[in-house]
């Protein structure tokens, strides 16, 4: 009965029914929905929806840098919106944005799942968001309590969740095509352009270090990927270290993870006719430092079956174009969802020999490069994927229907929302 964490699972299958069958064994055995959902009834009669987004990353983390500006945007006039932080307050800078980006917020910690459920159905709170999902500080048993009648997957795993008391799960038709709807356990919304929220006030430093600085060869095409160490699989290393091999004078930078990763990429470049001295590995930094180190690399490569999401975002709103292949499941569609948002669709590959191809040519080709830089640095206000009032106009949309659904006695049903003017 027990299985791998779903999250896990993510990064070494790409087959969805797989990823459904483990999220449906890891949430019953873990999360089995209440015997006495604590539900009440609710009328509709208010003026405000009220929406409560649950996450254990409300800190300088990955999900607080997507949705800060989400939530800013939100239609107060329409919507009463509201916080529950059940990870570390780190008293950072983007903590505080968050804090006072919501009308109500609480820090539910040291609570448990009884009390923060208690919590969301004393607020009265009509749709519940799992920012977590299985990922991260999560807290999806305060869920299996059905404390809100909508409750919905969003953003923090990009899967299903596979516990019949989630309604619905945010996604678009990239990342979950329409003909792959009954590989999900919830209802599949679909949002126009993409289904990732983005930020468009995260600063980039105006300082940009120099190559050596970065410990990065002056004259070298410098691939990069800044993707956690754990979605570097051994069939991905295999194309990058055969991308090294036909294009000289080329690096590859990563993200440095612990000692023990390092070694054991350099092991295996090695192992791969490629020097080891031609990976280099970037420490981490704060985010307007990091977003501003991308100017040094000329392109992106992405991973499978785990793609780039937030570091794929990162890229491009940083100007750096990414090259992605289209997976097969929504872990591994991500990043092409991104690219249609930003209109480089000409990024994204299908098979990995494709993927290939197209890295050496482009490395041989930087007129075209500069071009795609180009692009992406005159329209980034304007792209739908940093478009977040937009994109908060899109979700709203989305909330408002699950909402009437819900008041008409309806049960919950796929539905695409339709791009704002």
């Amino acid at each position: 009965k027990f299985a791998a964490n779903p999250f896990t699972l993510l990064a070494c299958s790409p087959d969805e029914r797989e990823q459904l069958l483990g999220a449906r064994t890891f949430a019953s055995d873990k999360y089995p929905p209440s015997s006495k959902p604590l539900l009440h009834p609710r009328t509709g009669g208010r003026e405000k929806i009220r929406v409560a987004y649950v996450s254990g990353e409300f800190r300088a983390h990955a999900t607080s840098y997507l949705v800060a500006g989400l939530l800013e945007s939100h239609d107060r006039s329409r919507f009463e919106i509201f916080g529950v932080s059940t990870g570390n307050n780190d008293r950072s800078d983007m903590r505080q944005r968050i804090e006072r980006a919501f009308d109500t917020f609480a820090d539910g910690s040291r609570d448990t799942d009884r009390a923060l459920a208690e919590m969301l159905d004393r607020w009265e709170i009509d749709i519940a968001v799992n920012l977590n999902g299985y990922f991260g500080v999560e807290r999806t048993g305060v869920f299996a309590l059905r404390p809100c009648p909508i409750q919905v997957n969003y953003l923090g795993f990009p899967g299903t969740l596979g516990a019949d008391y989630i309604d619905y799960i945010i996604a678009d038709d990239v990342v979950i095509p329409h003909d792959h709807r009954d590989l999900c356990a919830e209802r599949v919304v679909y949002l126009p352009h993409s289904y990732q929220a983005n930020d468009s006030k995260r600063p980039i430093s105006d300082v940009t270090p120099a190559r050596a600085q970065a410990g990065l060869p002056g004259d070298a095409f410098v691939f990069c990927c800044f993707n956690s160490n754990h979605k570097i699989l051994p069939s991905m290393f295999d194309v990058w270290c055969r991308i090294l091999r036909k294009i000289d004078n080329s690096v590859l930078w990563l993200m440095q993870g612990d000692a023990a990763a390092v070694d054991n990429l350099k092991r295996e470049a090695a192992a791969r006719q490629v020097e080891p001295d031609r990976l280099v590995f970037a420490p981490r930094a704060k985010l307007p430092d990091h977003l501003a180190r991308h100017r040094l690399a000329d392109l992106f490569l992405d991973t499978l079956p785990h793609n780039a999401h937030t570091t794929a975002s990162d890229a491009l709103w940083a100007g750096l174009p990414v090259l992605t292949c289209r997976g097969s499941a929504f872990a591994g569609r991500v990043a092409a969802s991104l690219l249609r948002a930003v209109g480089m669709e000409e990024l994204v590959t299908d098979t990995l020999e494709e993927y290939e191809a197209l890295a050496i040519a482009l490395a041989r080709d930087t007129k075209r490069l500069g071009r795609m830089k180009r692009q992406l640095s005159e329209n980034q206000r304007t792209l739908p994927l940093f478009d977040t009032a937009r994109y908060a106009r899109h979700l709203e949309s989305a909330y408002a229907k699950m909402w009437d659904l819900y008041c008409r006695g309806e049960p919950p049903r796929s539905f695409s929302v339709s791009p704002a003017a």
